[in-house]
């Protein structure tokens, strides 16, 4: 296919990118983006339908060749709450808020693979192109699969990628299984009595009980969880107190749980748990523990991971190609559609000097934009070339 496309020019994709990162919106406040995607999608005669999720927006595309198999090419549209500190001209116009992920980046690809394949439809089946609003945090894909996501757009496979800071631009990496882990997140209250600080005594000291659960509880992991099986349990809120002579009647800790096996995430549950209430029958205090079980571990088909290497291979050559790259213990709500139906993950390289994600300083490298456009038009005709999926 290569050979006789017209691509989109590096200018156009960056115009798109650039009109993106200026109007930052948050999970399921997309509308200006979800707008503009369909005016695009619209102009390229694709056939589109709104609202899935709210600001969601799936185009459908039917191959020339006849039927064959459904498949999803997925990228997200939010941004996050992060001030920004770019001083480029594109920098966000929304004040506490930026695309500090590459969201941007991600619907100008999907974007410019649609107009492409729009006008060069040259396989057999269909192409279901998914712009997922709330990625960060608030599960909009399993929100966009509630509103039948999948009932109204059968798909046998779906796909996604991510812009990986410190992997080189003109790289990507595949893993075999896999890819993100998943997440939870608690909310923990303790509640004891309060009393002045100069008379301990006289009350029950939530303080030194929420130290002891901060020290305590990464043993879990440390201790507890089996070396080959990653996880991370992290105590990243801490708040207490208003003043110097009082021990507080309250604390309150906030956390995060990830790891990949689902047995494993149901233990480390259970042994915060025995931790919060041992600590508490031993100070003699009452706790309140919301713990929420958020996004699943983001798990690649091997079987068609393969054919994606195998794409990426062809376009960036195979030592550009990483499939021994660990996986990481960010998490991903991808992870609900791969649930669903087979799925691939991938992540191309945004650069090596690349900000990190979530940084206030990171920016999306624009040289990798028509990189990811190439990488799904040619992993569509892979897919549905010959009418037939990888089994």
């Amino acid at each position: 296919m290569l050979n006789t496309i017209q691509w989109p020019g590096q200018q156009e994709l960056q115009a798109w990118r650039h009109d993106f990162h200026r109007h930052p919106e948050t999970a399921f406040q997309e509308h200006r983006t979800s707008a503009r995607v369909v005016e695009l999608l619209t102009s390229f005669g694709l056939e589109v339908h709104t609202g899935l999720a709210g600001t969601g927006v799936v185009a459908v595309l039917r191959g020339n060749r006849g039927d064959g198999p459904s498949i999803g090419l997925r990228a997200d549209m939010d941004a996050l709450h992060v001030i920004e500190l770019n001083q480029c001209e594109h920098a966000s116009t929304h004040a506490g808020r930026m695309h500090a992920c590459g969201h941007d980046g991600h619907t100008t690809m999907l974007l410019g693979a649609a107009k492409v394949l729009a006008a060069h439809p040259d396989f057999a089946g269909t192409v279901h192109f998914i712009f997922q609003p709330a990625e960060e945090n608030e599960g909009g894909a399993r929100a966009m699969m509630a509103d039948g996501l999948f009932e109204r757009f059968p798909m046998q496979a779906v796909y996604s990628m991510h812009n990986w800071p410190g992997l080189p631009a003109g790289a990507a990496a595949v893993h075999a299984t896999a890819v993100m882990a998943a997440f939870d997140i608690f909310d923990l209250t303790l509640s004891g009595k309060g009393c002045h600080g100069a008379m301990p005594h006289l009350g029950k000291d939530t303080l030194l009980a929420a130290c002891q659960l901060v020290t305590h509880l990464p043993a879990l992991i440390a201790r507890e969880q089996e070396v080959h099986k990653p996880a991370v349990l992290s105590v990243t809120s801490f708040n207490a107190g208003d003043t110097y002579n009082v021990l507080p009647e309250q604390v309150k800790l906030r956390g995060t749980v990830r790891c990949f096996d689902m047995d494993q995430r149901a233990r480390i549950e259970q042994r915060l748990r025995d931790a919060i209430a041992a600590t508490c029958a031993l100070h003699g205090l009452e706790s309140h523990l919301d713990y929420r079980v958020s996004y699943p571990a983001t798990i690649n088909n091997p079987q068609h991971a393969e054919v994606c290497a195998d794409v990426l291979t062809a376009l960036l050559g195979a030592e550009n190609v990483k499939r021994d790259l660990k996986p990481s213990m960010a998490s991903e709500d991808f992870a609900f559609m791969a649930q669903q139906c087979p799925g691939v993950y991938i992540w191309l390289g945004n650069g090596e000097s690349s900000a990190s994600l979530h940084s206030p300083k990171y920016d999306f490298n624009d040289s990798v934009l028509p990189v990811g456009v190439r990488y799904w038009v040619e992993l569509v005709g892979a897919l549905l070339r010959d009418g037939k999926l990888p089994v």
